[in-house]
């Protein structure tokens, strides 16, 4: 894998002013992915809105590890529950489309 798209933790970290264990630690929940080239660590660049969020959490609203862990989950969950409802609406708008043919 290229590194050209990737970022550096390093560089992400001194940018937002955090420590790089913080993001470790965060790889521990399984919360973000590290790819590891050259001796060096870096994050996909489709991670980052959902890591911002998280710093967000823990530096400015002083959440832990184990609650930014458990919100995470649920707003996956509300995300997906909220396409299965769109795709649910979408279905039945169609349905109802056809019953008045």
């Amino acid at each position: 894998m290229s590194n050209k798209n990737l970022i550096q933790i390093k560089q992400f970290c001194v940018y937002h002013e955090i420590e790089n264990t913080f993001i470790k630690e965060l790889n521990s929940y399984g919360l973000v992915e590290i790819i590891i080239e050259k001796d060096d660590e870096y994050l996909q660049p489709e991670q980052l809105p959902a890591l911002e969020k998280m710093i967000r959490m823990h530096y400015d609203l002083n959440i832990n590890l184990e609650g930014i862990d458990a919100i995470y989950h649920l707003l996956n969950k509300i995300e997906t529950l909220q396409q299965h409802l769109t795709n649910t609406q979408n279905k039945l708008r169609i349905y109802e489309e056809n019953q008045t043919d």
